[in-house]
């Protein structure tokens, strides 16, 4: 009974009584798992159960300055990282924004697989999960739960990282990577690209990540899409500082790099 006093210590104070009810099946399920942790780390399970501690975020825009939706990811793996603005993330459907949205194909088949993996029918589990993959989710294995979640793959708003092959490329990805790697993060949803990724600024613990990525010269601001001065400004430091990509003195810009590319020209010689 502790750890159910425990809960209603965090529950937040001004969430009424009809909002606290809907939230009853993840009390429960972060209730279950407290019983099992003799020294929970109370916050890391709330955050991590997508149980939102606001007190906790850093200041951000509000859904007046152009946002169209928030998301509170599960924690991040590095693979997920594709370059220094790219990762793909995942949302657990027991978000109130997701639970709304699974389809129900989807939630029979992720039923279907935890039984079959209950079972030990590897067989017919591999496939199950390929069918919920091939709609958007995945059934992930975390903390001895089987979590449907939701992906989206994300594009960092108002930078643009080198991409992998290019000088700066492998530390714009590493710093990502160790920033976000096994956090969860809150994203605020801009829009979309051509390319079907979600445009959004991340938040990890407190630090804003387009921030620490310009700040450590590890990234260009995105001037063609975003016109926001604090990043023109953490762009102008970094290069008076000469730090990551500005200890070159004319550093090749991504975006000529990828038109080059495409066009079938040499690359650029670096200072």
């Amino acid at each position: 009974m502790e750890h159910l006093a425990t809960m209603a210590f965090l529950s937040p104070p001004s969430l009424s009584p009809p909002l606290l009810n809907t939230l009853n099946s993840p009390l429960r399920l972060v209730s279950n798992t407290l019983q099992r942790h003799p020294t929970p780390d109370i916050k890391g399970l709330w955050s991590f159960y997508v149980l939102r501690l606001p007190h906790l975020l850093v200041d951000a825009p509000s859904l007046a300055d152009g946002i169209k939706f928030e998301l509170h990811t599960l924690p991040v793996d590095a693979k997920a990282v594709a370059d220094g603005d790219t990762v793909t993330v995942y949302v657990s459907t027991l978000d109130d924004r997701e639970s709304s949205r699974v389809p129900q194909e989807v939630q029979m088949a992720a039923d279907e697989r935890i039984e079959a993996l209950a079972e030990r029918n590897y067989t017919k589990a591999n496939s199950l999960q390929k069918r919920i993959t091939d709609a958007g989710y995945r059934l992930l294995h975390i903390d001895n739960h089987e979590i449907l979640a939701r992906r989206y793959r994300i594009r960092l708003r108002g930078i643009d990282a080198p991409e992998r092959s290019m000088p700066y490329g492998k530390e714009a990805k590493d710093e990502l990577v160790k920033i976000i790697e096994g956090k969860c993060l809150k994203i605020l949803i801009f829009g979309e690209d051509r390319y079907r990724r979600f445009v959004g600024d991340i938040y990890c613990n407190g630090v804003f990540v387009q921030e620490s990525l310009l700040k450590k010269g590890l990234a260009w601001h995105y001037t063609d899409y975003d016109k926001r001065h604090e990043l023109e400004k953490w762009e102008k430091d970094a290069r008076i500082k000469r730090v990551g990509l500005w200890a070159s003195s004319n550093p090749e810009m991504p975006w000529e790099w990828r038109k080059n590319r495409r066009e079938n020209r040499h690359p650029r010689v670096h200072a």
